[in-house]
């Protein structure tokens, strides 16, 4: 346990809906946040539920400061200057170097929502809406690891069968209130405890990019379902092909009454419920589908007899059919 003579000053970087929380936290319960630093929007393409901090910080009189990369020469130097007792890091898609990981007294906070030592590694929001169970708003020291180092601090939630990604994030930002509700007053006294994680516990999670969207008609309902709950916003969404476009799914509901059958992606039925269509061991309506060049103008129009999804051989068969075609008109304006 370390303890200072007075209140810790905190520095907080990030940019996503978490950092957020936390940052409404720690001033909600008189933590001394010294800084803020927020990721620019020119650089938050790639960030799932980008939240700016600016309006927050200066309702709060929190010298705010924007960042293209937190390594930047430029924001080390604010952060020297403010020598934060601790740096809390949370949702920067980048990595925080050597530099910027010393000047903080007692270390850089990160933060990840599962059950550490369980569930290490990436793409957290996602792997915990698929897999369901338990997760928990779990603070902890920084270190050379992968969400390794010790525990400051964990609250912990269920994820349901029923939860799309956005539930599951609502569930983690009260797990991230309740933390820092029962952390802060060790926090205003300068008192830091922890736990050392049990390494034998530990597992990992791989990262998951927007291509981890792409539904397998094949694949049992519940798998299909799983998915589109998991690709949910704040992420891309989970997607499909059909009649030459891509079809981006945001919700769905397992079908376990109606006696339909039909070849796996084929839509069966068409009402004001969505779309029926068969997966590899039953059935799912598609809620909110839409067109991905053209996501703006609503629900997609779907019809019944529809196939989603690929055939590999067919494509290539039609792609070699349309490939000799041409190749014929090719040689036709050669003998001209």
């Amino acid at each position: 346990m370390a303890k200072t003579e007075k209140p810790f000053r905190i520095a907080l970087a990030g940019a996503v809906e978490s950092t957020k929380t936390i940052l409404e936290s720690l001033v909600r319960n008189n933590v001394d946040v010294a800084c803020v630093l927020g990721l620019s929007e020119k650089k938050s393409q790639n960030v799932s539920g980008y939240t700016r901090l600016d309006a927050i910080a200066k309702a709060a009189g929190i010298p705010y400061w924007d960042f293209d990369n937190i390594n930047d020469p430029e924001t080390v130097s604010n952060v020297r200057k403010i020598e934060p007792d601790l740096l809390f890091a949370v949702g920067l898609s980048q990595l925080v170097r050597e530099e910027m990981l010393a000047l903080p007294r007692h270390g850089c906070v990160g933060f990840h929502p599962t059950t550490l030592p369980q569930g290490r590694g990436r793409a957290p929001l996602a792997w915990l809406t698929l897999d369901g169970g338990e997760g928990a708003a779990s603070f902890f020291l920084m270190d050379e690891g992968a969400d390794s180092g010790p525990i400051f601090v964990q609250d912990f939630f269920v994820v349901d069968a029923t939860d799309y990604a956005s539930d599951v994030m609502d569930k983690i930002n009260g797990a991230i209130e309740r933390a820092l509700d029962r952390w802060a007053p060790d926090l205003c006294q300068g008192i830091l405890r922890h736990t050392v994680q049990d390494v034998s516990q530990a597992t990992y999670h791989g990262k998951r990019s927007m291509a981890d969207g792409r539904i397998d008609w094949s694949q049992s309902t519940a798998s299909v379902y799983a998915l589109i709950r998991a690709a949910s916003k704040p992420h891309p969404g989970a997607y499909t092909y059909t009649r030459g476009r891509k079809l981006i799914l945001w919700s769905a509901t397992p079908e376990t009454q109606l006696k339909y059958r039909g070849v796996e992606g084929s839509i069966l039925l068409v009402d004001d419920r969505g779309a029926l269509v068969q997966t590899g061991d039953g059935l799912i309506w598609l809620e909110d589908t839409r067109w991905a060049d053209k996501e703006t103008e609503g629900v997609a129009t779907l019809r019944v007899g529809w196939k989603l999804g690929i055939d590999v051989e067919d494509e290539l068969y039609s792609m070699r059919r349309e490939i000799d075609a041409l190749k014929t008109i090719v040689a036709d304006l050669g003998d001209r």
